[in-house]
């Protein structure tokens, strides 16, 4: 298991290599599109009682640092 941060790690055998929450079978994915539909921090934890307030700030942040690297689109044949 890599630890991205103190709450995000990645593990080839866990959720099929994405990023999950502190080694949990949550992903950081998973959590996005519940903040992007709507849902509050305060119902997320309320679906996921293994969470911390914490671990939501972590996945904000993760996708926050993966829209800031540079990115280039290659043609492929």
């Amino acid at each position: 298991m890599e630890y991205l941060s103190d709450r995000i790690t990645i593990d080839a055998g866990l959720c099929n290599g994405k990023p999950t929450i502190r080694g949990l079978r949550i992903t950081v994915g998973t959590i996005m599109e519940f903040l992007t539909a709507g849902d509050t921090k305060e119902e997320i934890l309320e679906q996921y009682p293994d969470l911390e307030p914490e671990d939501i700030n972590a996945c904000m942040r993760f996708a926050t640092q993966l829209m800031n690297r540079k990115y280039v689109i290659k043609e492929t044949a």
